[in-house]
C-alpha cells in the first residue's frame, strides 16, 4: 500500500516503457502521479494517463471503494494527468471536478462532456473533512489552465508538473532513489518543459514562499520529503527561472565529412586548455532532448553545422527550431561550420541563436571544405572573447 500520510495514499500509474514524450527522451520512464485523501469527503488529486486507469483504480480500491470519492482535483488539464478522470466518473458519477477556469474550458474541450465542475481561484479553499484544500493558480506552468493544491494541515503542496521528473520507480521519494539521478530527471525535466515561463514559475515561487512545505508531491516522478532536498529543488527552480547558468561552455555540432568536427574539436581543446569547463556534443549521437538540458546548464553555446542545399543540415536545424522554443535566455552564442559554395545556412543558423534569447559574440567562423591548421588557427582568435564574457 502507497500511503503516504496516514489517510492519503499514491494512486498513481507507473508508464515503466515510456521513451518519449512528445519529441523529448525519456529514457527512465515515468509515472503519472495521483493522489487519494481519505477523509469526509474523499478526494483524489488528478488521475493518469487513460492507459493506466486500471492500475490506479486499483490501488484506489486497495484503499476505498471509488464510488464513495467525492472530488476529482484536475491541477492540468493535458492528458497525461486528466486522461482517466471519464473512466473514474463510471465509478463514482456523482464525484465533482474541481479545476481553474480555464482548466474547465478544456477538460470540456478534450471529453467534449460537461461534468459537474467546482471552479476555483487562487486562495479558494475546499473543506474535506479534517483538511482544507487551498488553491494556487498558475498559468503557463506550463498551460493556461495549470495549478497547484495546498494541504496546510499536513503540510503537502502538490505541485502538479513543478519539481516533478520523467522517472519510473518502486521508490516513492527522492531520498530512496537519491538525489543526483533525480536532480537529474529534474533538470531535464526543467529544460524541456518549463524553460520558456521563467517569469511565470517566479510568480509561483513568490506566492508560495509563505507555505509551509514538509512534502511536495508532484505529477510526474518521485516526492520531496526531506527538507534539505526540497530546499535543493526549490533554489534550482530560482536560479532556472531566473535563466542563471554556470560559467561552462557547450560545443554542439553534425558533421557529414568530418570538416565541421575539426572545427569543433579545435574549439573543445582550446576551451579544455584554457581551463574552462566545457561539454562536446554530437548531434550523430545525442538527442536533442539531452542537448537542451545542456544549454539550461551552460552560460556558452556553440553551434556547428555544415551546409547542405544552402541550410543547415537538418539536425541542427530542428535542435535550433526547438530551442528557440524553448528560450533559454541570458546566454552567449557563437557559431561555425564548414561549406562548399554556399553560406545562406550561417546567416539562418545566426538569426535562430538571437530569436532565442542568446547574444552573439564576434563572427561566426565558416570554412570552405577540408580546413588545414591556418584555417582552424581562426577559432582560436574566438577564445579571448569567450573568456571575457565567461569572467574566467
Amino acid at each position: 500500500m502507497n500511503k503516504i500520510r496516514e489517510g492519503i495514499f499514491w494512486t498513481g500509474y507507473i508508464d515503466w516503457d515510456l521513451r518519449n514524450f512528445h519529441g523529448y527522451e525519456t529514457p527512465s520512464g515515468s509515472t503519472y502521479n495521483a493522489y487519494l485523501i481519505v477523509d469526509d469527503k474523499p478526494t483524489l488529486i488528478d488521475t493518469v494517463k487513460f492507459y493506466g486507469a486500471q492500475e490506479m483504480l486499483r490501488r484506489i480500491r486497495e484503499v476505498m471503494d471509488p464510488s464513495k470519492i467525492r472530488y476529482i482535483i484536475s491541477n492540468h488539464t493535458e492528458m497525461d494527468h486528466s486522461g482517466s478522470i471519464d473512466e473514474l466518473l463510471k465509478y463514482c458519477p456523482n464525484a465533482e471536478v474541481v479545476c481553474s477556469p480555464k482548466g474547465a474550458e478544456g477538460l470540456k474541450e478534450h471529453f467534449k462532456k460537461d461534468w459537474k465542475f467546482k471552479i476555483v481561484q487562487t486562495g479558494d479553499v475546499l473543506d474535506i473533512g479534517k483538511r482544507k484544500l487551498k488553491f494556487v493558480l498558475m498559468p503557463m506552468v506550463h498551460w493556461p489552465d495549470s495549478m497547484a493544491t495546498y494541504c496546510e494541515e499536513e503540510r503537502i503542496l502538490f505541485s502538479n508538473d513543478a519539481f516533478g521528473q520523467h522517472y519510473a520507480s518502486h521508490e516513492r521519494y527522492v531520498d530512496e532513489a537519491g538525489l543526483d539521478p533525480v536532480t537529474f530527471e529534474a533538470t531535464k525535466y526543467y529544460a524541456n518543459i518549463v524553460t520558456p515561463y521563467g517569469n511565470q514559475v517566479l510568480k509561483v515561487l513568490e506566492a508560495a514562499k509563505d507555505l509551509k512545505i514538509d512534502m511536495i508531491c508532484p505529477s510526474h516522478g518521485l516526492i520531496w520529503r526531506e527538507a534539505k532536498d526540497i530546499s535543493h529543488i526549490v533554489s534550482l527552480y530560482k536560479k532556472w527561472a531566473n535563466y542563471e547558468s554556470d560559467n561552462k561552455a557547450l560545443i554542439v555540432y553534425d558533421t557529414m565529412w568530418h570538416s565541421t568536427e575539426k572545427m569543433a574539436r579545435r574549439l573543445f581543446e582550446n576551451l579544455d586548455k584554457a581551463g574552462i569547463p566545457v561539454k562536446l556534443v554530437n548531434l550523430q549521437v545525442t538527442h536533442m532532448s539531452d542537448v537542451v538540458t545542456d544549454m539550461l546548464l551552460s552560460k556558452m553555446i556553440m553551434i556547428g553545422t555544415p551546409i547542405l542545399n544552402n541550410r543547415m543540415l537538418p539536425t541542427v536545424a530542428g535542435l535550433m527550431m526547438y530551442a528557440k522554443g524553448l528560450k533559454p535566455k541570458n546566454r552567449f552564442a557563437f557559431t561555425f561550420g564548414s561549406y562548399g559554395w554556399a553560406t545562406g545556412g550561417f546567416k539562418e543558423l545566426e538569426t535562430f541563436c538571437q530569436e532565442a534569447g542568446w547574444e552573439l559574440i564576434g563572427e561566426g567562423v565558416y570554412l570552405k571544405f577540408i580546413p588545414d591548421e591556418a584555417d582552424l588557427k581562426k577559432l582560436d582568435e574566438i577564445l579571448p572573447l569567450i573568456k571575457n564574457k565567461l569572467k574566467v
